[in-house]
């Protein structure tokens, strides 16, 4: 039975990430700053009260654990390096235990040597550096120290996300290459969990798209 350790499981795209996990018969070892959030309960359902900047509580969370899903991001009020730091922290204790798989989550803004942006996607982002600059820069942040982990790392990047309910379909390219521009949480949240034992994008950044 696999283990997996989730931060982010109170989210929008974690907490359906967590209730596939469950319902897969996985368990599951989640981090959350407020436990009252969770609206799903299990045997198979460990929860660690705590905050992903806190090097305890991360490592309480990572320990036996196959692999990792870090699904947290940027909210108001955040500091401006949360995702980067707390990468570092999880990649720490993750090197400590002996952990190697892990799969974030960023956007379509973090670029991969084989997008092909088109005229949009450029614009799209000069957006994002101009009104979530902060944001971006934390992204490119968390995705330097995956790179220099040494760990089997995957970003899963997304474009919009819509609540309409998954379609079980959805492409797997690359920014500007078989992609459009939005995708249902449901969906994104499935391909999330496929890359727990999917070795074919380690080191490498997917956009998944509808």
């Amino acid at each position: 039975m696999t283990t997996i350790a989730v931060f982010g499981a109170t989210g929008r795209t974690g907490r359906r990430v967590l209730d596939r996990a469950l319902a897969a018969g996985s368990t599951v070892r989640a981090q959350v700053r407020e436990p009252a959030k969770l609206t799903v309960s299990s045997d198979l359902l460990t929860v660690i009260r705590g905050d992903v900047l806190n090097p305890a509580s991360v490592a309480e969370t990572v320990a036996g654990a196959d692999a990792v899903l870090s699904l947290f991001g940027q909210v108001k009020g955040s500091p401006p390096t949360l995702q980067t730091d707390g990468t570092r922290i999880i990649t720490e204790a993750m090197t400590a235990e002996g952990v190697k798989r892990i799969v974030t989550l960023s956007g379509g803004g973090l670029r991969a040597e084989s997008d092909r942006p088109k005229i949009a996607d450029r614009v799209i982002q000069a957006l994002l550096k101009l009104l979530s600059g902060q944001v971006l820069a934390d992204a490119q942040g968390h995705l330097a120290v995956l790179r220099a982990s040494g760990l089997d790392w995957t970003v899963v990047r997304a474009p919009r996300l819509t609540e309409k309910p998954g379609s079980g379909r959805y492409r797997v390219g690359w920014v500007g290459v078989d992609a459009s521009t939005q995708l249902s949480r449901d969906d994104l949240a499935d391909f999330i969990l496929t890359q727990v034992d999917d070795r074919t994008f380690v080191g490498q950044l997917p956009f998944v798209s509808a």
